[in-house]
């Protein structure tokens, strides 16, 4: 499976549903009505079923690509999950079929998994440690660190200039 921008910004909004937020972990899925319109904005149909599943997904790869959890771990969420053939003038595509009430989550951990073969060490966790969000570094450079610069980035480089400036102060 080759990942497409969408499917792969729906996996960083995904990953990133669970930010600090005043120094409080918020979950942005936890009240049903928000999860609701959440899982419809996403292709979902919005069941609690459905928003079961994308939570064991979401939980699972958060730890997954912070080295927390192994990708093994991620294998009771494909369970029974299939593939079939599909030919086309351009070629064999894979369709995958799952539930329906699994399909946000399946394909989470597939997005995740092309991610990885595609783009490898690109889909991390923010260098900010005070931080619960997650990026796709797409520069050329790879060299990407923060979640967003106008926010972390500049908290991190701030926070450094101070500590330079008063440790040199101090000497």
């Amino acid at each position: 499976m080759v990942a497409d921008r969408e499917q792969q910004d729906a996996l960083l909004e995904l990953l990133n549903t669970t930010p600090v937020v005043n120094g409080v972990v918020q979950d942005q899925l936890a009240d049903p009505q928000a999860a609701t319109s959440w899982q419809q904005a996403h292709r979902g149909r919005g069941t609690t079923e459905e928003h079961r599943h994308l939570l064991q997904a979401r939980d699972a790869l958060q730890d997954v690509v912070r080295g927390s959890r192994s990708a093994a771990s991620l294998a009771p969420l494909l369970e029974g999950v299939t593939s079939h053939p599909h030919l086309s003038p351009a070629g064999v595509s894979w369709e995958v079929d799952a539930p329906e009430e699994r399909r946000m989550a399946v394909e989470a951990v597939l997005t995740w998994s092309a991610l990885q073969e595609t783009m490898p060490g690109r889909l991390r966790p923010c260098a900010n440690t005070e931080c619960r969000r997650f990026l796709i570094d797409r520069s050329k450079t790879n060299k990407g660190r923060w979640c967003s610069m106008a926010i972390c980035g500049n908290r991190m480089k701030a926070r450094r200039h101070y500590q330079r400036t008063r440790d040199g102060a101090a000497g």
